[in-house]
């Protein structure tokens, strides 16, 4: 399979007229509206197979914080948002209420707070696909979302990921699917970790870092990681697209890597 490079993007030429901004937010909402993102993921994905690109290695497994504008409410609408509830001066303005994103989240890593989504993807550490995807706010757990990312048809059984992933209830679930856990090891305040666990993580470490090039590519190269809409429906959107864009890619420098021969 080559892939083609003299077509034009979405069959526009260089003389024809760029879709203005409206247009393309009025197609994105349909799409959005649709949940036709998963589909075309998907249906990608079903093409990668068919051309030789099986998921194959083993999976590793992660998730990226995706932020969007803080909202500036009170401590009390936070409270009531978080509850599941709508703040009753809302009611009556529904252009203020369509401004206000009651899905997204706060959560806290390393020391900084964050507000938004996550993505949460398993990538095959053969080709660095991604292969399956789920998108969360950003409160929810990364190890809440194993089994709707978990890759059963992955060729190889290990399964990497870091230590936000290690629990006995995760080693269980791993153990039923037949799949081998490579997730880190972490210590406690009354067992820390011994030097060959240690060492054990730092060799997990090497396969995993491959996770790190899915974000890394698509924070620097693919426009960041803040998304400007409103609510979750619309926020998978952005986030899908991103990682069906990323496998785009990712394929172009496989077919390049596979002309020249490369391993």
């Amino acid at each position: 399979m080559t892939v083609c490079r003299s077509c034009g993007f979405l069959g526009l030429g260089l003389e024809d007229k760029v879709p203005d901004a409206k247009t393309v937010w009025m197609y994105r909402e349909q799409l959005s509206q649709a949940g036709a993102i998963e589909t075309l993921f998907e249906d990608f994905d079903a093409f990668l197979r068919e051309h030789g690109y099986l998921a194959m290695g083993g999976q590793i497994i992660d998730a990226s914080i995706v932020a969007v504008p803080k909202q500036r409410n009170r401590r009390d609408d936070n409270a009531k948002i978080k509850a599941g509830d709508i703040p009753e001066d809302w009611a009556d303005k529904p252009a203020k209420r369509r401004q206000k994103d009651t899905d997204a989240r706060w959560t806290k890593k390393h020391g900084q707070n964050h507000y938004g989504y996550k993505n949460h993807v398993s990538v095959d550490r053969r080709h660095k696909l991604v292969r399956r995807y789920d998108v969360t706010d950003a409160a929810v757990h990364d190890s809440q979302i194993i089994d709707e990312i978990l890759d059963t048809d992955n060729t190889a059984s290990g399964v990497w990921a870091d230590s936000a992933y290690r629990s006995a209830e995760i080693e269980a679930t791993l153990s039923e699917k037949g799949l081998t856990s490579r997730v880190h090891r972490k210590g406690r305040s009354n067992r820390p970790l011994s030097e060959r666990e240690k060492q054990g993580n730092k060799t997990r470490s090497k396969v995993r870092a491959c996770v790190e090039h899915v974000f890394g590519a698509q924070t620097n190269d693919m426009g960041g990681t803040i998304v400007r809409s409103i609510g979750i429906t619309r926020a998978k959107t952005p986030i899908g697209l991103k990682n069906l864009a990323y496998n785009m890619k990712r394929l172009v420098q496989l077919e390049r890597m596979a002309m020249a021969g490369s391993p």
